[in-house]
């Protein structure tokens, strides 16, 4: 029986070629001229040449491993959509290599590159708090590695993408509010530069302007994700002539720095101000008052990121696609006034 070894030394005798050179030829690798390659390929073909499939596998970086690039491991939201990629890669046959950046922009590039060494197989990523440009992220596309971007993305990047309907969800959750009886509203948003926080903002504005409310600049005030920052924010707010009486949240882990900061100033939640927030973590439940807040299907979103990367693994010139999950808004205690007026 004829090893790969033989056969590589066969085709190397009968075209006057090194075996290294006849080697790179079968891997494909770009310094073996065209004429080369294609020499190698008819003879190895004639003499029905079988590769080893775990050299193959090694020399296209087939390692069945998936980079996973997320902001915190220490957020409800990110640590809950592992659980989904995980689950979905495994099922696939794919392992997950995690990095975390730490909300840095930097720390971003280098987990990026990191993986690229560890021969990772193609990217699933959400973006930093602090990520303003995006040329590393441009470069894995041109290079068509493969890549998903989940929750924080890239406007006009042809890149494909899991995601909620951000403006949707702020608009649904501010009705809400208003519905409830709040008439000035403010809104916790997040970083400026942060496309999410920036789309909620519009669905806030939009609902406002639907019910005939007024915007002010002076009452979307923006957080950097740390509760101290939060509470000196909603002091901020609160500190306003005409304080709001509703208060949109970005997401639960400031909403409840927010909810003690208005407890600290002798506010009664629902009552004085009415609080919803996003992500729907457990702990709203047990909060007091409870936590209304916006539900996005978290398992659903990283499965889908998982077959959207394997589908380009399979599939040359894939073009992008973007699936919209659908959220919900979980209505509880802080949000909820006795007396609708």
């Amino acid at each position: 029986m004829k090893t790969n070894t033989s056969t590589i030394k066969e085709i190397a005798y009968q075209l006057g070629l090194s075996t290294s050179t006849v080697s790179r030829a079968l891997r494909g690798l770009s310094q073996i001229k065209p004429e080369t390659r294609a020499a190698v390929v008819r003879v190895a073909e004639e003499l029905d040449y079988q590769p080893n499939m775990l050299a193959k596998s090694l020399a296209k970086s087939h390692t069945k491993t998936i980079g996973l690039i997320v902001p915190s491991l220490n957020y409800y939201f990110f640590s809950s959509i592992i659980n989904g990629i995980e689950e979905a890669a495994l099922q696939a046959g794919y392992s997950v290599m995690i990095c975390q950046t730490g909300e840095s922009y930097l720390r971003e590039v280098s987990q990026i590159q990191n993986l690229l060494n560890s021969k990772v197989e193609g990217f699933i990523i959400s973006l930093s708090r602090d990520t303003s440009q995006y040329e590393h992220i441009e470069r894995l596309v041109r290079k068509k590695i493969p890549v998903v971007l989940f929750d924080r993305y890239i406007e006009g990047l042809e890149a494909s993408k899991v995601i909620v309907d951000n403006q949707l969800a702020a608009f649904q959750a501010t009705e809400h509010l208003i519905e409830n009886g709040c008439k000035r509203l403010g809104f916790l948003a997040g970083p400026p530069n942060l496309l999410i926080s920036n789309q909620r903002v519009e669905g806030f504005k939009a609902a406002l302007q639907q019910h005939q409310l007024p915007f002010q600049k002076r009452y979307v005030l923006h957080s950097d994700f740390s509760q101290e920052n939060t509470m000196m924010q909603t002091f901020n707010l609160m500190n306003l002539p005409d304080a709001p009486d509703g208060l949109l949240v970005m997401s639960d882990r400031i909403a409840f720095a927010a909810m003690h900061a208005l407890k600290q100033r002798g506010l009664r939640i629902p009552a004085d101000v009415a609080v919803v927030s996003f992500n729907n973590e457990p702990t709203c439940d047990y909060l007091t008052p409870s936590l209304t807040s916006v539900s996005q299907p978290i398992q659903d979103m990283g499965r889908e990121a998982v077959r959207l990367l394997l589908k380009q693994l399979d599939t040359d010139n894939l073009l992008p696609e973007t699936t919209i999950l659908p959220t919900q808004l979980v209505v509880r205690g802080s949000s909820i006034r006795s007396e609708v007026g």
